[in-house]
């Protein structure tokens, strides 16, 4: 039960941005698909944070890592077959929307999180989620915090703009306690402001306070609270009225996931092309025309293996075992092993 219960709410959230998809014109306002603009620049310009360990984090070697980052790189190699051609652009909260809007970047893989407003409202398109998160709550070891109710009279440190702002307002005011918010627009300065005491908690998605509370000066002396405030589906995002560019970045996100349930891996995919499986043969391309239909290389799915590998090669090296935070797939697991990713049908 639990399974078929994992695979219906999997469907549903299919379902959505399918249906957003047929809504939309072919066109950007330019008259061309964003998909041509980066066929013919022969790059990918991907918005990301570029401050969160594990999602998209620039090192002291200007090199960037993380699952985040990971989804650009497989567009980039589903496009040109070079995981490297992409540019990234460091992006905070308040203006990753706009710059997607006005063209500056092509496509956003910034822990944004899916809601109706952004969807409809604010005119974006949010391909499959890559990682099902929650808000969360994190304090000092010596604080005596154990609850939201604790906070009254207290502050709590959180970036502007964000759902995370949003969802703290609803809860303290559900529970009716008084408390003073401490806002800033970029991520850095909230974790600068909450390591130097100026706050007592901060609040943000489970996942990036645990990997932000790695980099603190002490991190066990830091805790998440046993609690959490929101549903938080995290996902790439394009632009709205460009179905062909969405459709792109759709099935590059579900063809990561889609590979993992194939068991195809970087190391076995030589393997899997001498495959007689029609169902193996269509995803990587060798046969139907599942790629050139959308404006690919037939074998884009191929491309984006042979790179970035499948969905759980790219958890488990960016949050996962062979990672340092060693994060359970919980929820981000194949529906079948009792987690929500899912991916339709490559026929």
């Amino acid at each position: 039960m639990h399974k078929w219960s994992s695979l219906l709410l999997a469907v549903t959230l299919l379902v959505a941005p399918l249906s957003a998809c047929g809504s939309s014109s072919d066109t950007t306002s330019g008259g061309n698909s964003r998909l041509d603009v980066v066929k013919g620049r022969g790059e990918l310009v991907c918005g990301v944070d570029g401050s969160i360990p594990g999602f998209s984090y620039l090192d002291e070697n200007g090199e960037y890592s993380g699952l985040d980052v990971d989804i650009c790189r497989a567009v980039a190699a589903a496009l040109f077959d070079d995981p490297n051609a992409v540019q990234f652009r460091n992006l905070d909260s308040t203006e990753r929307f706009e710059a997607l809007k006005g063209g500056e970047v092509d496509m956003l893989s910034r822990n944004t999180t899916w809601t109706i407003s952004r969807d409809t409202a604010i005119g974006m398109e949010f391909a499959p989620t890559t990682f099902y998160d929650g808000q969360g709550m994190m304090v000092r070891t010596d604080s005596n915090i154990q609850s939201l109710e604790d906070f009254e009279g207290k502050s709590i440190c959180v970036e502007a703009g964000t759902t995370t702002e949003l969802n703290l307002t609803d809860n303290m005011r559900e529970l009716g306690v008084n408390f003073e918010p401490v806002t800033y627009q970029q991520a850095d300065p909230a974790y600068a402001a909450y390591a130097e005491g100026r706050c007592q908690g901060m609040t943000s998605d489970k996942s990036q306070l645990i990997a932000r509370r790695s980099t603190l000066p002490n991190p066990d002396d830091h805790i998440l609270l046993d609690i959490t405030m929101s549903k938080e589906p995290l996902g790439p995002v394009t632009v709205d009225n460009d179905s062909a560019w969405f459709d792109t970045v759709k099935w590059v996100t579900y063809a990561l996931v889609e590979a993992e349930e194939l068991g195809i891996t970087q190391e076995n995919l030589a393997e899997m092309k001498e495959s007689q499986d029609p169902t193996i043969r269509r995803f990587l391309g060798i046969e139907g025309t599942l790629g050139e239909d959308m404006g690919l290389p037939n074998d884009f799915a191929a491309r984006v293996v042979n790179h970035i590998g499948n969905y759980g090669e790219v958890y488990d090296r960016n949050l996962g075992a062979d990672s340092q935070f060693n994060l359970e797939r919980g929820l981000n697991d194949l529906w079948k092993n009792g987690g929500l990713l899912y991916s339709p049908p490559f026929r």
